[in-house]
């Protein structure tokens, strides 16, 4: 059985926590959480037949890895690893015996992710699971918190615009894609904390220090984008 939260399968979420959290099983916070049981097996089970767009900065790629990392086995991500991690590129890739395919977009700014989902739009093709974030290079390039919270509003409305998509509320013609007939499991990417000592430049440590990272994390929390605040995308916090 599924664990189920707020109607949504998260089993899939246990991919994306192997990364962010070490020995995240060992943990005594989580010792009472179902995610500790789930493995390989469920992830592809739950992602079977499905479309996965992950979309953003190299925060977003990383999660990328770690979901790929328990689908496929460890010869089949070393043939993949320098594809994936090819700097400021998309990546795609199909696996077979699950049906699954996963597609990357390297969307640093909020404007590509706002885009992109103006092309799902336009395309009328939708991913059952679409993941998105990126401010990591927005605090190095364009350091403005009030900035930011404007494009997260324009990236809201274009999120919204989505939804609903079902044919039945529709008459501009049908949908392609594996989710005609069902809502996308839509997410936000959470910010990570920086540790300011382990940014390798200069420009880095003084564009995103502890300041900027908390009115970052401010201006997305005081944003409608995140379903807690009655926005369309459910936040993994990482």
């Amino acid at each position: 059985m599924p664990i189920m939260f707020d109607g949504i399968q998260i089993g899939v979420l246990a991919a994306y926590v192997v990364l962010f959290v070490p020995d995240w099983s060992k943990n005594r916070k989580v010792k009472g959480c179902d995610f500790e049981n789930l493995g390989s097996g469920d992830v592809k089970d739950l992602l079977n037949g499905s479309w996965v767009v992950v979309a953003g900065d190299s925060q977003a790629r990383l999660l990328v890895q770690s979901l790929l990392s328990l689908i496929l086995n460890e010869k089949r991500m070393g043939m993949i690893m320098k594809d994936l991690f090819k700097r400021h590129n998309d990546y795609e890739i199909v696996v077979d015996d699950i049906g699954m395919k996963l597609d990357f977009f390297w969307a640093p700014y909020m404007v590509n992710l706002t885009n992109l989902m103006v092309g799902f739009k336009q395309n009328r093709t939708y991913p059952d699971v679409l993941v998105i974030g990126a401010r990591l290079w927005h605090m190095l390039h364009v350091n403005n918190a009030s900035d930011y919270d404007i494009a997260l509003e324009n990236l809201r409305s274009s999120v919204v615009s989505l939804l609903p998509f079902l044919p039945e509320l529709s008459t501009d013609g049908p949908v392609t894609g594996s989710v005609s007939v069902r809502s996308p499991h839509l997410f936000w990417l959470g910010m990570s904390m920086l540790i300011n000592e382990m940014l390798n430049t200069k420009e880095k440590r003084e564009k995103r220090n502890d300041q900027i990272w908390h009115a970052y994390y401010g201006a997305l929390h005081n944003n409608r984008i995140l379903r807690s605040y009655g926005g369309p995308l459910l936040l993994l916090e990482i």
